[in-house]
């Protein structure tokens, strides 16, 4: 029982992974709007709007798919 817990963990986590690993190829970065208070007097508050943004490489879309195929294979090849 305990055996077929961790098999499917490792199945649905490899899943994910590649789920993950397929996003990370197609979408280069997220970019978001990040709002920052300047000024604060009273009820007065002064903000800005920041564009921010995150940015990986596709190498470590292409090593997050991989990985999670990996422990897919190990999820199955544990369940026979």
């Amino acid at each position: 029982m305990c055996k077929n817990i961790k098999t499917e963990t490792m199945k649905a986590f490899g899943i994910i992974l590649i789920i993950v690993g397929i996003l990370m190829l197609v979408f280069k970065g997220i970019n978001f709007e990040k709002e920052k208070s300047l000024v604060e007097i009273g009820d007065l508050e002064v903000t800005a709007t920041e564009e921010e943004s995150v940015n990986w490489s596709t190498y470590a879309g292409g090593g997050v798919l991989i990985i999670g195929a990996v422990i897919t294979v190990i999820g199955f090849r544990k369940d026979k």
